[in-house]
């Protein structure tokens, strides 16, 4: 009888965990990237935690929050008005970030200029996964300022 209370809770403390996923948009290799990251704290969360991690290896690497959303399909669209800044369209909250120093801000009104479209993070078959644009030139080769 012990046993089975034993794995009884041990089977109801893990029903309890949540889950999580990443995709990543790669910039000039492996160095520089874009990645979006939901995570469900609980299996029985209705909400998913965004975050947005921008890294320019060695030199930063920022996680930001985003607004958590209720779907299972989020959808967070990239811009690039200039090589190594990105525009970050998630619903109708505008934020834009840079390679520079990793930061992010957030925009009060959509800017009118958002950039070419870079590409997509978005939900398919269960996961998240980066689909670039296919109209999206590569960034200039040339490394952005170090500090």
């Amino acid at each position: 009888m012990k046993r089975i209370a034993t794995t009884a809770a041990a089977l109801l403390a893990l029903s309890g965990c949540g889950s999580s996923d990443t995709a990543s948009f790669m910039i000039d290799g492996s160095e520089m990237a874009v990645t979006l990251e939901r995570v469900k704290a609980f299996a029985w969360s209705e909400e998913w935690d965004l975050y947005l991690t921008v890294r320019r290896s060695p030199d930063c690497q920022r996680r930001h929050v985003l607004k958590p959303v209720v779907s299972d399909a989020p959808k967070v669209e990239l811009f690039t008005p200039e090589p190594y800044v990105f525009i970050v369209r998630q619903g109708k909250r505008w934020y834009v970030t840079e390679l520079k120093t990793c930061q992010l801000q957030s925009f009060k009104e959509a800017p009118p200029e958002p950039g070419r479209p870079a590409g997509v993070f978005l939900a398919k078959d269960g996961g998240l996964v980066f689909v670039p644009d296919p109209r999206a030139r590569p960034a200039a080769p040339a490394q952005p300022a170090a500090q």
